[in-house]
């Protein structure tokens, strides 16, 4: 699970799209960033630092830079021994701007590692926050096969050699979309989604027992692979047992929990014969149904009720009318 990230690991997996370029000493590896939110700090090079939160990057923009050189030399002292102080883990200056010397200094010294760019502060804001939202939320790696099926993201899990990957297989040859099999990645975004993707080295790749490697992107064409998927039903597959009690009618919503996010969740006994494809396909229909509101097993019971008070009603209206 992450929850923090280096400015060194920043700087490598993003310097190239943020077009970043590092002015402090090499041997300076700045601190560590936990929010994925940044932080123009005007006010904080005013004198004001109530709220001030140390922990995002900073990002020195057109009029921050042009504000700390009108200042004069002890007051553009004091305004960046204000802003270079840990745990501030680095300062980018946007705009293709040059940074201010004394700034480089303080950096140096003191810890903080400063970059510059020629993004705009705009840009540059934008971008750090989508990928810091990604690199920063929680995470979690699970063993399973996730399928986009009539666009729901169904995470198929059980016991090793129960036919996932089967499952995933049947599922994109009837159409529909692997994201991940075997390992699937796990994040939860800032609105509490979960967000399902496959490893980098695994891609579209699935092993069949049997068979072996096969590559289904190649093998089925581009659509039948996307790169990642909301997880909305977990299906978790398991042997059938005699023993168990496994839903009938459907009044029960079972949910699983992930990364301390709620989701549906339904058993799926296997045997064979059984289609299974068919089945998860009904899975998806039957959960984009009751985000409509429709419930067949609550609708069912109703309509059960509905007649049995009819028929008592019948039978009241006619009591002693024997002949």
């Amino acid at each position: 699970m992450a929850e923090e990230l280096t400015v060194q690991s920043l700087a490598a997996g993003m310097g190239e799209l943020l077009s970043l370029s590092a002015v402090t000493r090499p041997e300076v590896s700045g601190g560590t960033i936990r929010e994925s939110s940044v932080c123009l700090p005007g006010l904080l090079l005013a004198g004001y630092d109530e709220g001030f939160r140390a922990e995002r990057v900073q990002i020195l923009g057109a009029r921050e830079v042009s504000y700390v050189n009108s200042l004069t030399e002890d007051a553009r002292k004091a305004a960046l021994d204000r802003l270079c102080n840990p745990p501030v883990p680095c300062v980018i200056v946007a705009d293709g701007l040059a940074p201010p010397s004394l700034l480089v200094e303080l950096g140096n010294s003191r810890g903080v590692a400063v970059f510059t760019t020629p993004l705009t502060s705009d840009e540059l804001a934008r971008e750090l926050v989508s990928e810091l939202e990604d690199l920063l939320a929680p995470h979690e790696i699970i063993h399973g096969t996730l399928v986009d099926v009539h666009g729901v993201g169904l995470l198929f899990t059980g016991k090793s050699g129960i036919g996932k990957s089967e499952c995933g297989l049947d599922l994109v040859a009837n159409g529909h979309r692997l994201v991940a099999d075997d390992v699937v990645c796990v994040m939860r975004t800032r609105v509490d989604y979960l967000i399902g993707y496959g490893n980098e080295l695994l891609r579209s790749y699935m092993e069949i027992r049997g068979v072996g490697i096969i590559d289904v992107q190649a093998m089925f064409g581009t659509r039948a692979f996307r790169q990642r998927k909301r997880i909305e039903v977990e299906v978790k597959l398991a042997a059938w047992s005699d023993l168990s009690d496994y839903e009938r009618l459907g009044f029960e919503d079972e949910t699983s929990s992930i990364l301390g996010v709620e989701i549906p969740a339904v058993r799926l006994p296997l045997v064979l014969g059984k289609n299974i494809t068919v089945i998860s396909e009904v899975i998806a229909l039957n959960y984009l149904l009751k985000l409509k509101g429709i419930n067949a097993a609550r609708d069912f019971d109703k309509r059960q009720r509905d007649a049995m008070a009819r028929e008592a009603g019948v039978l009241r209206a006619t009591r002693g009318d024997e002949e």
